[in-house]
């Protein structure tokens, strides 16, 4: 079985203008996070914008993106949903194309319920076959679930291996989950962006699942402290740290900027609600680009047009 560790970043539904997806500018992106290194990929995950795909969008990208991967790296698809029937048909698409695990939201559903939520993830594995990973992420977007009942998840549904941990702080929860479930998950990850990576890490977590847009330098990051050259990783940290903060405002939008920068896509549209970068928003984000010239290919970012 691949062991799942290090960079996973998630990889963004690119659109076009009209708000058609763009295949080319989608493969485009996953080839990119590929090259930089990364351990492996997710989708679709929040940052995909999963909730605004329907049903065909999200089955007909699955496919292709096994397709595109052709094993490269490892896959990790994403099967949120509060729909349990929904749920097996995505992780049996991503069994199909080729994941070793599917990702999925704890649903608002069962936020009372712990038996419903078990039966709900125990049909997943059931249904697809491969590895659970319960994506626990703080309200709005998921229930943020109590440590004992995940590692209760984990205790009594064989199928669940996998956490990504992302209610605040996510630092002591996972401490607290991994001496919770002991020997129950093969690996808990962090997320929220990557904007608490060196605590998660220096606490067990093994890995990240962050947004795409500077793959390479968390790349860079995790393999420096996995060689324990801590400092810098630290370093480097600090150095993207204002980027991440700009991008837990913006979200997709800031993404997608980034990845138009730095000529991957053609389009920054996007199907989710939220707040859409100004005249000094866009100047600020070129500054903080500019920052770190020296870390990313030459070549590889442009100013805003």
């Amino acid at each position: 079985m691949i062991e799942l560790k290090g960079v996973l970043p998630i990889l963004p539904t690119i659109f076009t203008e009209s708000g058609a997806i763009d295949e080319a500018g989608t493969r485009r992106v996953l080839d990119y996070i590929v090259e930089a290194g990364a351990q492996g990929v997710v989708f679709p995950g929040l940052a995909s914008e999963y909730d605004m795909l329907d049903r065909d969008e999200r089955l007909h990208l699955t496919a292709r993106i096994g397709e595109w991967l052709d094993g490269r790296i490892p896959f990790v698809v994403g099967g949120s949903t509060e729909n349990t029937d929904e749920a097996i048909a995505y992780a049996e698409a991503g069994a199909r194309a080729g994941a070793q695990a599917a990702m999925i939201l704890t649903p608002k559903a069962y936020a009372a319920d712990f038996e419903g939520m078990k039966r709900f993830f125990e049909a997943a594995h059931a249904g697809s076959g491969i590895a659970i990973m319960v994506q626990n992420a703080p309200p709005p977007m998921g229930i943020g679930m109590p440590l004992e009942q995940v590692a209760q998840l984990a205790h009594e549904v064989p199928g669940i291996r996998y956490v990504k941990e992302e209610a605040a702080p996510s630092g002591q929860r996972i401490t607290r989950l991994s001496e919770l479930a002991g020997g129950s998950l093969d690996a808990v990850f962090g997320g929220a962006g990557a904007r608490y990576v060196i605590d998660e890490l220096v606490r067990g977590a093994r890995g990240t699942m962050p947004a795409c847009e500077v793959t390479e330098l968390h790349v860079r990051m995790l393999a420096a402290f996995d060689e324990g050259r801590e400092q810098n990783a630290r370093d480097l940290f600090e150095r993207t740290l204002p980027l991440l903060s700009m991008q837990a405002n913006f979200r997709w939008r800031l993404t997608k900027a980034v990845l138009q920068r730095r000529g991957l896509i053609d389009s920054t549209y996007v199907r989710a609600p939220g707040p859409e970068l100004d005249r000094y928003d866009r100047l600020e984000l070129d500054a903080l680009l500019a920052r770190l010239g020296d870390l990313l290919p030459p070549g590889m970012v442009q100013g805003a047009a």
